[in-house]
């Protein structure tokens, strides 16, 4: 017995038969257990995407005023204001682009899981393949 499954060709009918419910039991089971840790991970990765999207939220709305200071420095022609505005300005975007890129990516890795029913319908789609079988 390897990794708790045993050899099955020389059981009969019968028998295979009788295993079947046991089987689809752990089937169902394993599927259920299976969506909940997928609801899990995803409600997770989901929520630290969103923080990161809020986050960059929250900088994107203190680089409205710094524009408008950048646009009144720039005019008064007063060239230490003018690029200290302009400095800050590049490092709230830099933050902005950081926050964005950290909430893509956790959404992304959201996105390339397999959900449930995909698995549910791979698993039925081998089934129907295994009974298509000619002997």
């Amino acid at each position: 017995m390897v990794r708790g499954y045993r050899d099955r060709a020389d059981d009969s009918l019968l028998t295979l038969l009788g295993d079947l419910p046991e089987l689809v039991t752990k089937l169902v089971k394993a599927e259920v257990d299976a969506a909940k840790a997928w609801i899990s991970r995803t409600a997770k990765d989901a929520g630290i995407g969103s923080v990161w999207f809020v986050i960059a939220l929250f900088f994107l709305f203190w680089l409205v005023p710094m524009i408008l200071v950048f646009a009144v420095a720039g005019l008064s022609s007063w060239w230490p204001v003018w690029l200290s505005a302009l400095a800050v300005i590049g490092l709230l975007l830099l933050c902005v682009i950081v926050c964005v890129l950290f909430g893509l990516l956790k959404f992304r890795k959201v996105l390339r899981r397999e959900n449930p029913g995909q698995a549910v319908a791979t698993d039925i789609r081998l089934v129907k393949d295994a009974g298509d079988d000619k002997l």
